[in-house]
């Protein structure tokens, strides 16, 4: 338990309530920092204070932190480069001219569902790594949705919901092997089998992408996004009157280079490139921690992705994804080594908010890590539990520890550890409790606005981070509430 009690809550609510409040994210969390290191330190709020800077500092201390700041600076350059090679143009041309084939009739209301549902299944296709389908989604289809006045809260909502829900449902990738590596923990000696035969269980990522396929194919909105959606189409506004993108107009609306040939493989090869590079790269970095001697290459490769190094393997795809970028560049004479790095630094520049945010949110959670935030939330929760509520209650606090601490690992490493011998103690089937810790995790992380997923959703669509967070919980809750109740009624069935 955690010897803050009650109080180890108050810094993330602080922060995430004022932020949906005022819409001031950096001020919101620098004030529940703040409060958090005055709490540890018994209310001194001098001591408090010099804590809170303290903590920015060791953000950096931390190499995988280190990583993921860097990597966010190097997608603004990637995004910058794309764009004026003309790839973004390109692409635009080639899903222009898929468009303009369908019929005639109600032609625009056609356009605009089908390229909500392309953007939504490269999401979905793209369940390596939730960071990059996010990017990919973010990137390749912002200008489309600019032009089709499709509000950018939309585009964000889309990218969000098509990641980390495929990520869970196809767990061939980091997300699996993280989970198996969880099971094995909990005696399990046959994770795999354990964590597919819980799959089924796990219903809040399956509604939430039945959700997107509703909202796409009727048109029909509800909550603040109806809103957006109308001010879009009626008045032409992609995002609302004093938002704020959550990246620089320098980048997002960066032009072709005039002169020069649009073409979309300008575009698709580095972004393919970094989607091949992240499993790569988590099997290297994994591999060395292996016992090579015993089992198949494949089952190797997969147990090395579960030790692979996530930050290491995202930085270096898209470090790879530059470089591949600018030798294709320079290949064509599209652009010169000069005029590519001073593109790759305007790009950087328009991502500092970004980082900066990164920067706050880490903190945030390495101060919920100290609170013992999240143990202090598991720990009361068995007080309400009896074996009928179990994968209920599991559910609600592991959506509530992730949207408290925007991270759905950190709950799955909690709840997982909780959930499984409380279910087998009180004669409840462990696979529904696994189920329901991993499908919490999900949603607290796709609703909280201090998720990294969130956070660069909002990047990557160029959208409001508040608004984006806004817009989508209507949609988030709907799931989760169905979720819920599936829960209660299979607690008293089973």
């Amino acid at each position: 338990m955690s010897e803050y009690g009650f109080w180890s809550l108050l810094p993330p609510l602080v922060a995430i309530g004022l932020a949906l409040r005022t819409k001031q994210v950096f001020l919101s969390l620098t004030l529940g920092i703040w409060i958090g290191w005055v709490i540890i330190n018994g209310g001194n709020i001098l001591s408090g204070s010099f804590d809170t800077l303290n903590a920015f500092v060791a953000v950096f201390e931390d190499a995988g932190n280190t990583r993921t700041v860097i990597f966010t600076l190097f997608i603004g350059a990637l995004i910058a480069l794309i764009q004026r090679s003309g790839g973004v143009a390109g692409f635009i041309s080639l899903v222009k001219t898929k468009l303009e084939s369908q019929e005639a009739n109600n032609k625009n209301r056609n356009n605009r569902r089908l390229v909500q549902l392309f953007a939504s299944l490269t999401g979905i296709v793209i369940f390596v790594e939730s960071n990059i389908s996010i990017l990919t989604v973010g990137t390749l289809y912002r200008p489309i949705f600019d032009n089709l006045k499709i509000s950018r809260e939309k585009l964000a909502y889309l990218a969000d919901s098509s990641s980390a829900p495929s990520c869970i449902i196809f767990p061939f990738n980091a997300w699996g092997a993280y989970i198996m590596g969880l099971l094995v923990m909990q005696g399990f000696d046959k994770p795999f089998a354990t964590m597919m035969s819980a799959l089924p269980y796990n219903f809040y990522p399956f509604l939430a992408l039945g959700i997107v396929a509703y909202i796409i194919y009727t048109g029909k909105d509800f909550g603040p996004m109806k809103k957006a959606e109308q001010r879009a189409v009626e008045e032409g506004k992609l995002i609302a009157d004093g938002a704020i993108p959550m990246i620089s107009d320098e980048v997002s609306m960066l032009e072709a280079k005039p002169g020069i040939a649009h073409r979309s493989i300008n575009m698709i090869l580095p972004i393919v490139t970094m989607i091949i590079m992240m499993p790569m790269m988590l099997v290297y970095t994994g591999w060395s921690s292996l016992d090579t001697t015993d089992g198949s290459f494949i089952d190797l490769a997969f147990q090395a992705m579960g030790q692979g190094s996530g930050s290491t393997s995202v930085l270096t795809s898209v470090a790879t994804a530059l470089v591949v970028a600018i030798g294709l560049y320079k290949v064509q004479g599209l652009l010169g080594i000069k005029e590519m790095v001073d593109l790759s630094l305007k790009g950087m520049s328009g991502m500092v908010s970004l980082a900066i945010l990164m920067v706050f949110a880490f903190a945030l959670g390495s101060l919920c890590k100290e609170l013992k935030t999240g143990l202090y939330v598991a720990e009361i929760s068995k007080a309400w539990l009896s074996p009928n509520l179990v994968p209920a209650i599991v559910f609600l606090v592991s959506c509530f520890i992730a949207f408290s601490t925007g991270t759905s690992w950190g709950t799955f490493a909690i709840m997982i550890s909780i959930a499984v011998p409380m279910a087998q103690s009180m004669g409840t089937d462990p696979h529904l409790a696994i189920a329901a810790a991993i499908g919490g995790g999900v949603f607290g992380d796709h609703c909280s606005p201090i998720s990294d997923t969130t956070i660069i959703s909002s990047m990557a669509s160029a959208s409001d981070h508040v608004d984006h967070v806004n817009t989508q919980l209507p949609y988030a809750l709907t799931a989760g509430g169905v979720t819920l109740l599936m829960y209660l009624a299979l607690g008293f069935l089973m």
